[in-house]
């Protein structure tokens, strides 16, 4: 069975984000490939970019363990900064699939 973890992050600078805000996307994208990878949990599938916010797409096939691989990457991450996730237990198609969201605490100082 197909899981996913949907990563929301919110961006400031407009629709699409600053520059600043997508090169910082980048490299949270190429840690949390890492982290997959690193824990064989899944597959990072991409990102989208729109409407003020930008959101990654995990996979694999338990959402539990790939959302328990990534949290950590979140929490340091400067560009994850009030940003949520949707643990999806079961596969798109599925209209029953459970969802729960969950939101992670950053060990970054507030501004």
């Amino acid at each position: 069975m197909e899981q996913a973890v949907i990563v929301y992050l919110l961006l400031s600078g407009g629709q699409f984000g600053t520059p600043q805000e997508r090169q910082s996307i980048q490299v949270l994208e190429d840690q949390l490939q890492q982290a997959v990878s690193n824990a064989d949990v899944g597959e990072f599938d991409g990102d989208e970019f729109g409407g003020g916010e930008c959101t990654l797409y995990l996979y694999g096939p338990d959402a539990e363990e790939l959302f328990v691989a990534i949290e950590p990457v979140l929490k340091s991450s400067s560009a994850a900064v009030g940003g949520y996730a949707i643990k999806r237990f079961g596969a798109a198609t599925d209209p029953n699939a459970k969802e729960v969201r969950v939101s992670w605490q950053t060990g970054l100082p507030s501004h």
